[in-house]
């Protein structure tokens, strides 16, 4: 699996929640991930919300697909509420 991402976009979230985007591409590795379709606005292209377990905390990572990569959009620690749908809901998408 190939990631990118805007540098600028990592770097702000490294230094406004304390880990960049290369870190957030582990939740992809989580085989308990969960994925859904991010339908909150029209961006224009197919975005999807990831929840997925980085050292034992659950993250959420907004992606779209781009021909052979997966582009990182945005990252963050999920609230209690992502964090029971990662538990409790079946593995989708």
């Amino acid at each position: 699996m190939q990631f990118e991402w805007d540098e600028s976009k990592s770097e702000y979230c490294f230094l406004q929640r304390g880990f960049d985007f290369a870190y957030a591409s582990q939740a992809f590795q989580d085989p308990q991930q969960r994925v859904q379709a991010d339908t909150r606005w029209e961006y224009g292209e197919q975005r999807f919300q990831l929840l997925g377990q980085i050292d034992g905390r659950v993250f959420v990572v907004i992606f779209a697909e781009r021909a052979t990569r997966i582009r990182i959009i945005s990252a963050r620690k999920a609230n209690s509420r992502e964090i029971k749908f990662y538990e409790h809901q079946p593995r989708s998408l």
